[in-house]
Formats: C-alpha cells, structure tokens, sequence
C-alpha cells in the first residue's frame, strides 16, 4: 500500500500557515523578525567567541539555518542559532583534537556540525524523535548550571589576559557590564545586550583607545564552504556528536514545548527533529556551526507578535541586512566588551527559581542535577552529558523497579445503606483476615520482578496469611514475559494454599499480554471483575465459613450474613 498520500497531506498540513499570510501578518511577522535580528548582534558574536571560532560564524549561523529551521520545523516561534551552552560544548569537544582557532580546529568544527545534523536527521527519518523525552529537565538543568560556570571562568580568563594589562580595556568590560546588568533590570524586554555591547563600543571609539577587537567581517552573507572530511573524523568526533545532539534536540525541544504551551500550538517532535537536522547541515555547509533552539530570541520573538514561520525566515534575511550596513561599526568592536558580555550570559543561565524549585520537590533529581554540573565542570564535556543521561535513567530505572503495592479497604465499619469508598490502610487498620485488598500501581517487568515477588510472598507468610488475594490492577500498566511468570506464580501458589488469586479492571494491554500466554485461560473468567464491590461480593462467599464465623473484624457488608461472633473468651 502506498504510502504517498500521506506523506503528502502531512506536508500540505505542515505548510497550511502559507493561507494565513497577508499584509498585516507579514507586518507582526516582519517587526519580530527585526528584534530577533537586532538580539542575536551581540549574541552570535559573543558564542562565537565562546566556542573558540571567528566571529563572524556566530552570524552566519543565524541566517541560513535559522530559515531552514523555520520552515522545515514543527514549531512556528522557534528561532534556531547559536546558544551558549552548545557553543561551550562545541568548544570543549573540540580543544583536545586541535588548537583552538587553528584550519584544523576551523575544519572539525564543521565536520562535527554536519554529523550533529546528520544524527538528527537520522532520529527524525526514523521517527525516533520522541526519544528526546528521555533527556530529562534535570540533566538540562545541570549541564546549563555547569556551563553557566564554565563559560564565567573563560570570561573572567579572556579578561586578565586582555583588560586587566590595559586599563582602557578594563573600564570598557566594566561600562559593558555595569550596562549590561541596569539595562536587564530596568528593560528585560529590551535589547539590553545590544545597548551595552554599543555602550562599550562607543567609550572606546570616544577615548580613541586602541583595543583587540572583532575585526572586519568577510561578509555579510553565509559563504557556500563544505568542509573536507578526513577518514578518521568520524571516529574521532563520535561521542562528541552524541553528546551535542543530546544537548541540542533537548534545548530545541524545550524551547519549542513552552513557546507552544504559550501559543497553544500543537507540536510534532519529529518534525522539529527534522527542521534541527536539516538546519545544522545547511549550517555545517555556511560555516554555521552547531545551533539549536534559543529561548533567549524565540521567547521574545512570541511576545512580539511573530505569527508564521515566515517570522524566522525574515529574521535571517534582517541579520544579513543589519551585518551589511552595521559591518565598519561591527569590525571596531572591543573584545573586552563582548568578554563582558559572556559574564551577563553566564549570569542568565543560572536558574535560581527551577533550582529552588527541583530541591523542595525532587531530592533525587536535584542530585542528578547537582551532579550532571559538577560533572560538567570537571569532566570532558560530552562525558558529562553522557553520565547525566545515564544518572537520569537509572534513577527512572530505579523508581519503576519499586511499584508500589498498597493495602486497601475500608475507612469505617459498614452500615446499612452507606457506601464507604476504598481507600489506602494505615498500619493496624482491620482488615478481612482471608481475603487481602491490594492495589498495584506502575509496571511489572523483569527489573521490578524482585521488588514485587518480595512484596507478595510476605503477603503470604504466616498460618494466618490471607489466602485469597484481589489484586485492584487498573494503575498497573505494563507486563513483559518476567511479569506474566511471576502472576503465573503467584496464583498457583495460592491454588496450593486453598485460595486464589482475583484481578479488578486489569488494564487492556496487560490483558492481552496475559492471553497470547494463555494466562486467563488457567486462572478463569471468574477470577476477572469489572468493579470492586462486585468482586468482593462474589469473592465473600467463596470464604472459609468457620472463620467467618469466628472473625470479628467484619470489614465488609456482605459479612453480616455471617453469624454473630461468640463472646470474647469463649
């Protein structure tokens, strides 16, 4: 069966924006393009830097991958480029293999950008991109806190080495800085970086002092320079593709789901995954290096009013006119004020809130998080990444290989006519002695199979132990073929005690699971209920009566058919 019309009505779907396009969209769309321009100036060239490449390559790469993002992505307000946390880890990845700033260094740093695209291309064309849910918020966090740290400490370097032996550079780095900090506290929404980075610029420029700058830019359009590809490169640059991809699709995915929980869009992770590869390629191709998703620019980009992916296409164009005519101003900027620039960066990485936030309510990820950062100081970057989203999946490991299983009955005795709800036991509350209430809540696969067995033979231990046991398996949501043995097991135990084991609402994929083994076969429709007070009705009467008659705990109302326990004593 062809698949053709699909893939053509998905596409015809994904462009359906092109119908809303008129004269005052392109107008909202056009005025947020020319902030997202005017933001990313002082940005690109200051990631640039960060990443250890020619300035101008920050510029570069806002322009052709920004567009191809825009219209190859899912998302309509993502605005992709360079972000100061994949320039650090571009930077890191590539400082052991060649000097920095080196052809070599130049060389790899495209190559490890076409290959950050080519796997993202990869994870899309296999529809694998929903697998950027597994990198957890807490690993993000991390490695943004580490990085944040990181990129201060490059800052605080480039400065001693080059404003402090220069006075003049030194009051530069200070005015940028100190303009810098007003400007985010009096004008968030503004382009404060750009007005500080104009505000150093122009001391400079005013005193006549003579500072290491940018320097003139080749061009103001994205020269066409495919890198030459060794044969080892591939080898050599592996895990720091992995590394960048993770941290890069984990950003741009981010950043795409809370600019659609903002705009009530509905997001296709695939198709985003697909616009980031594409955009990386084109950029491994214009001497872009390796960009994702920027909440800095695309946040902004929203709240002016961008309505189309139209918006990020004319953002890229905006950057090429702003470079053509801004060039002379661009060339005579001070290095010491973009350095400062990075300290303001570092600053806004530090996410005081979502870190107070993690520790008040995940101890557990807070020290994920606490770890991926240190990790991220100390370790090779790609490995720091690496070892946060393996922490974060075992500690997920770990949390679904202890299931909870609760006792359940009844918050009062019964009476006639009262409908008592089900409720979680405390420790001592009476229970029936011969028929055990448990709720079984997560999966049942072969790393929780331990946790669960043990949890069920205690159940079972004593002369005393409830021989019947209702399993109450709506919040049980999964079985592989370790947990259909281990129900296998547990009912022919019960069997061999003279009772049995009973299902409430199992779910229709643990239902099936139990077919294809012919486990409902051997256990019996009877032991299936549709709802708790039907199973307990039924189940009651299956009871040893002599015990009823003895029992005093009487917890349910089908027990007062029983016969009047005798006297305490008797």
């Amino acid at each position: 069966m062809s698949t053709a019309p699909a893939k053509e009505g998905r596409w015809r779907r994904h462009f359906d924006w092109w119908a809303e396009v008129d004269g005052a969209t392109l107008r909202a769309d056009l005025q947020a393009a020319l902030l997202a321009a005017v933001l990313v100036l002082p940005q690109g060239v200051a990631y640039a830097a960060l990443a250890g490449l020619p300035l101008a390559w920050g510029l570069y790469a806002a322009v052709v991958p920004t567009a191809v993002a825009a219209l190859a992505g899912s998302s309509r307000h993502v605005l992709t480029g360079p972000t100061n946390a994949v320039s650090l880890l571009l930077a890191a990845s590539l400082a052991p293999l060649a000097v920095v700033g080196s052809a070599e260094y130049l060389r790899l740093a495209l190559v490890l950008t076409l290959m950050v695209g080519a796997l993202q291309l990869a994870l899309a064309l296999s529809r694998l991109g929903a697998l950027t849910h597994f990198i957890s918020p807490s690993v993000l966090l991390g490695f943004t806190g580490g990085a944040a740290v990181l990129i201060a400490a490059h800052a605080l370097q480039a400065l001693w080495a080059t404003a402090v032996p220069r006075l003049p550079g030194l009051a530069v780095a200070g005015l940028t800085l100190a303009a810098a900090v007003l400007l985010r506290w009096r004008w968030r929404r503004g382009p404060g970086l750009l007005l500080a980075l104009l505000a150093g610029t122009g001391l400079a420029l005013a005193a006549g002092w003579a500072l290491p700058s940018i320097g003139a830019l080749p061009s103001a359009l994205p020269p066409f320079a495919p890198p030459t590809v060794a044969g080892n490169d591939f080898a050599r640059l592996a895990t720091a593709a992995l590394a960048l991809t993770i941290v890069a699709l984990g950003q741009s995915i981010a950043v795409a789901k809370a600019l659609a929980q903002r705009s009530g869009q509905a997001l296709d992770v695939n198709r985003e995954c697909l616009g980031q590869g594409l955009a990386n390629l084109a950029g491994g191709l214009c001497q872009g290096f390796v960009g994702c998703g920027s909440i800095n620019r695309s946040m902004p980009h929203l709240d002016a009013g961008a309505r189309t992916p139209l918006a990020g296409v004319l953002a890229a164009a905006c950057v090429v006119v702003l470079v053509a005519l801004a060039g002379p101003l661009l060339a005579r900027v001070p290095l010491a004020a973009v350095d400062a620039l990075l300290l303001v960066v570092a600053w806004t990485l530090l996410d005081r809130v979502q870190w107070r936030d993690l520790v008040r309510q995940d101890r557990a990820e807070a020290a994920v998080a606490v770890g991926t950062a240190v990790a991220t100081v100390l370790l090779p970057m790609p490995v720091a990444v690496l070892s946060g989203v393996a922490a974060s999946l075992v500690l997920y490991l770990n949390r679904t290989a202890h299931p909870a299983l609760r006792s359940m009955g009844f918050a009062a005795p019964p009476q006639p006519g009262v409908q008592r709800p089900f409720v979680v036991l405390s420790a001592g509350a009476p229970e029936c002695p011969q028929l055990k209430l448990l709720r079984m809540e997560g999966p049942v696969w072969f790393g929780a199979e331990a946790h669960v067995a043990d949890a069920l033979r205690s159940l079972r231990e004593g002369d005393d132990a409830p021989r019947h046991l209702l399993v109450m398996s709506k919040s049980m949501n999964f079985l592989d073929p370790a947990g259909v043995a281990l129900w296998e097991r547990e009912r022919a135990l019960r069997v061999a005690l003279g009772g049995g084991l009973y299902f409430h609402r199992p779910r229709p994929e643990v239902l099936a699971a139990w077919q294809r083994s012919g486990f409902v076969e051997r256990l019996g429709p009877a032991h299936l209920f549709a709802d708790k007070r039907s199973a307990i009705a039924a189940l009651v009467p299956r009871l040893d009566g002599e015990r009823c008659a003895r029992c005093r705990a009487r917890v349910f109302e089908e027990c007062a058919a029983q016969p009047a326990p005798p006297p305490t004593g008797a």
